[in-house]
């Protein structure tokens, strides 16, 4: 029998149509594999820690032999911190003073005095000042603010303070020794290191930034009435460039 065109196209649509119907009544099974190849499933809690003992073989030793957190920051100077720089001038006596941010411009005994004075300091006991202080030394002993010389100048720091341990004096001291410093009189017997820089400026030329860091040791009233006084009169510390602990007194 003679098959036209027509004919054959309508054959070949019957019989995409009856596969059609065919498949449209029968599921078939999908491989097994599909789903789990196109969504893989998520990484168990097991797997992870797996994969991050793989990256830190010992996580335990590591977290053992980090620093501790709650260490005590040491004391840094805030103004120009970073760039560690200095400056020249007159101090508020007239003297010619220099203005120091970075300690290891200071020499060397200073530098180990100021250490030993800040950890005695942050350890909370008065009397780890007194071996660092030269008590019994005549004119060449630690000077306080006391009326009676002769008076046990860790007794005389105990009295100013304004709790009964001796807490406050320490703290007072611990911020002053976070400052910048001043030298003064470089060169003629009265050479000092001073503590902290603003207690040779004149009170009313700091910067904004140093006057933050003048109102980390004492309050906003304070420094008005320092303005009216017409200068810095709290607390303030010497070293001798010997390393000899000059002063640690208040007043101007």
């Amino acid at each position: 029998m003679r098959i036209f065109p027509g004919n054959a196209l309508t054959c070949s649509i019957a019989s995409f149509a009856a596969v059609t119907l065919f498949l449209g009544s029968t599921v078939l099974p999908l491989p097994a594999s599909a789903f789990s190849q196109l969504n893989p499933p998520a990484p168990q809690a097991k797997d992870t820690a797996q994969s991050a003992q793989q990256k830190n073989e010992k996580p335990i030793e590591q977290a053992l032999e980090a620093p501790a957190n709650n260490a005590l920051p040491a004391p840094d100077p805030l103004i120009n911190k970073q760039a560690a720089q200095s400056s020249s001038g007159a101090s508020s006596t007239g003297k010619s003073v220099e203005f120091l941010y970075d300690i290891d411009k200071a020499p060397e005994p200073v530098k180990k005095l100021r250490a030993a004075i800040v950890e005695a300091a942050a350890s909370g006991d008065l009397e780890r000042l007194r071996p660092l202080m030269n008590i019994g030394a005549g004119l060449k002993q630690t000077q306080v603010t006391a009326d009676d010389p002769g008076e046990d100048p860790i007794k005389t720091l105990h009295d100013l303070s304004g709790d009964p341990d001796g807490i406050e004096i320490l703290s007072i001291l611990l911020d002053i020794m976070s400052t910048g410093f001043a030298h003064v009189g470089q060169g003629t017997p009265d050479e000092v290191y001073v503590w902290p820089y603003f207690a040779e400026k004149d009170i009313k030329t700091l910067s904004t930034p140093e006057k933050v860091d003048l109102m980390r040791i004492v309050t906003a009233g304070d420094y008005a009435d320092m303005l009216e006084f017409g200068g810095y009169n709290f607390y303030r510390v010497g070293i001798t460039p010997d390393g000899r602990w000059k002063f640690f007194t208040s007043g101007e």
